[in-house]
């Protein structure tokens, strides 16, 4: 099958010596597949940026395993880990976009949790009741607004964040620093269950034996600021792996949020700075909303203006077929592009210029992070 060749030749590309993250997503955007790059000629491979000789060695000997590389995605499956490559319709959309995404991501679970309007919430695993409060409030309140709250199951913050979400029936995804089979900390492995149990996600870049080892942690965090349109901290100190969440979110182009603490909590330094750097001051979860580009009010999820504001929109039938396509699927909770594409057999190209013209027309909303709803129609507004 071609997911499965792509799966095995991203699988072998990620392993090879001398290509990391980085210049493994140049090779499969040069050549438009990990397969491809594996059957590209030598002198195709020297006009990447970044290649060096000891990535040219590897891919010149390339002799892939095959057979152990589909013994290991069984033995993943029957432990109920989903291997996903980049070219995966279920790799989070978010995550694909940052330079250095991971090649293969695995997962345990709901993929649509990492996928759904993702904001990060994440912070101190020494946090204060006010910290762990807030944390599972604003979790809460997203998870309630059709958010998935995304964070690292550690202790603390991170874990607040999910019990605040699990608690308001919402969806939740929690990234690892350590393999699908270690769960780290193991307190936390009931926490994971839950998650699980709750059509949450929970995932990992490295592979299910991997165990906790301190440096896996930073790496880790790109990936929960990646897959998310936002990054929250509540309470971190000046030298909180948090900040460092923080820092990866904004070079990756995504928003940055912090909650204010007391200005005589050492737990709160790092937050204040972050707020000194421009980060968004959060109070309450209206606070995110706006920033990300949404209305304070809960049927904002639908992109809706007031309905008493809103202009007359056109009725479908009165629409060229090709919209009238695109509009019928589109809902009131969030669709990346993407998504909206391989559901409907369209290229990017041509599918953003109908979704621009539905939004010229008043039909359909655009949010970041290239997600899509349909408007919000007036009361007894034809379809």
């Amino acid at each position: 099958m071609e997911n499965e060749e792509e799966l095995l030749s991203g699988l072998h590309l990620k392993r090879l010596p001398g290509i990391g993250n980085l210049l493994c997503k140049r090779l499969i955007e040069r050549f438009g597949s990990a397969a491809a790059v594996l059957r590209a000629e030598p002198e195709a491979w020297t006009e990447v940026e970044g290649i060096t000789e000891r990535a040219l060695g590897a891919l010149r000997r390339n002799r892939s395993p095959r057979r152990e590389l589909i013994r290991e995605i069984r033995a993943a499956s029957r432990r109920g880990i989903r291997m996903l490559s980049l070219a995966d319709a279920d790799y989070p959309p978010l995550l694909r976009e940052i330079p250095d995404p991971p090649p293969i991501l695995y997962m345990r679970g709901d993929p649509a949790a990492m996928a759904s309007f993702p904001v990060a919430v994440v912070g101190s695993r020494s946090p204060t009741r006010y910290g762990r409060e807030m944390a599972q409030r604003l979790a809460a309140d997203l998870a309630r607004r059709g958010f998935a709250v995304v964070s690292g199951l550690a202790l603390g913050i991170d874990t607040a964040a999910h019990e605040g979400a699990l608690a308001a029936g919402g969806k939740t995804a929690a990234v690892l620093g350590s393999g699908l089979e270690r769960i780290y900390p193991s307190q936390n492995a009931p926490l994971a269950r839950r998650i699980l149990a709750a059509s949450g996600a929970i995932a990992s870049e490295f592979e299910p034996e991997a165990g906790p080892e301190a440096w896996r942690f930073p790496v880790r965090n790109r990936v929960i600021s990646g897959v998310s349109l936002g990054c929250v901290v509540v309470e971190a100190g000046a030298r909180s792996g948090a900040l460092i969440t923080a820092r990866l979110a904004a070079e990756q182009g995504r928003e940055v949020f912090a909650v204010p603490g007391s200005v005589q909590s050492p737990r709160s330094a790092g937050t204040h700075r972050l707020i000194q750097q421009g980060a968004k001051l959060v109070q309450d979860v209206q606070d995110i909303l706006e920033e990300l580009g949404f209305a304070a009010r809960p049927e904002a999820m639908a992109g809706s203006a007031s309905p008493a504001a809103a202009p007359p929109a056109p009725q479908a039938g009165a629409l060229p077929a090709e919209e009238q396509e695109v509009l019928a699927a589109l809902g009131p909770y969030p669709l990346h592009i993407d998504d909206l594409g391989r559901a409907l057999g369209r290229d990017a190209g041509s599918l953003a210029a109908l979704l621009l013209q539905l939004e010229l027309k008043g039909l359909a909303v655009g949010h970041p992070g290239k997600y899509y709803t349909a408007a919000a129609r007036p009361p007894g507004a034809r379809p």
